[in-house]
């Protein structure tokens, strides 16, 4: 289970706020990814914060706000689909890591990463965690914010696009999703650079 030791480590370091950066959504065919920055207090408690992907849809829902009331700042943001066909779904990550980082309303001295990259452009002093979210309190919670966060938005576009069943995918490559989008044809949201090898010369 995650903890503050390294959030700690930073801390005694010097450091005065230090923010859990994650994303949710690099790997799905459609919709944006999103990214979340979370500034927790060290001595939060907040009971069955883990890795957003342990976790049932119900109990991120609920960890959700538990998360927002306690932090001490977050911020939520998104790489595009425009971004995401134009650059690539690694600059996009960056691009939403950096947005969620500049939206807090505290500015942190140092950030903790998910994963092995550090976010091009990052101005504050950082340190990634590979499976960060299984480590850290404040990554995991960052975890569920942008897991939350793109899953409501693709309930929304479930309304709009209801026969490929986003409600249920979230957009990810499922047997459903891929069948359903050979059926129908991608729509607006899809990332067509995603669908190459699915579609062939189809549109």
């Amino acid at each position: 289970m995650p903890d503050f030791e390294l959030e700690k480590i930073a801390l005694e370091k010097g450091c005065k706020f230090v923010c859990g950066v994650d994303e949710a959504g690099r790997g799905p065919l459609a919709g944006p990814v999103c990214a979340a920055a979370v500034i927790l207090p060290t001595d939060t408690e907040i009971i069955g914060l883990n890795d957003s992907k342990k976790l049932s849809e119900k109990k991120r829902e609920a960890l959700y706000d538990e998360i927002i009331e306690k932090a001490l700042a977050y911020g939520i943001a998104y790489g595009s689909l425009e971004e995401i066909e134009t650059l690539n779904i690694l600059e996009a990550t960056y691009l939403a890591m950096n947005r969620a980082v500049e939206a807090l309303s505290i500015k942190p001295d140092f950030c903790l990463i998910d994963g092995n990259r550090t976010p091009k452009g990052l101005q504050i002093p950082s340190a990634t965690v590979v499976k960060g979210d299984a480590k850290s309190s404040s990554i995991a919670a960052a975890s569920i914010l942008a897991k939350v966060t793109r899953d409501r938005l693709l309930l929304e576009y479930d309304e709009k696009y209801p026969e490929y069943n986003f409600k249920k995918h979230k957009g990810y490559g499922t047997k459903e999703h891929t069948e359903l989008i050979l059926k129908y044809g991608p729509c607006e949201i899809h990332r067509m650079s995603f669908l190459k090898n699915l579609l062939g010369g189809k549109k």
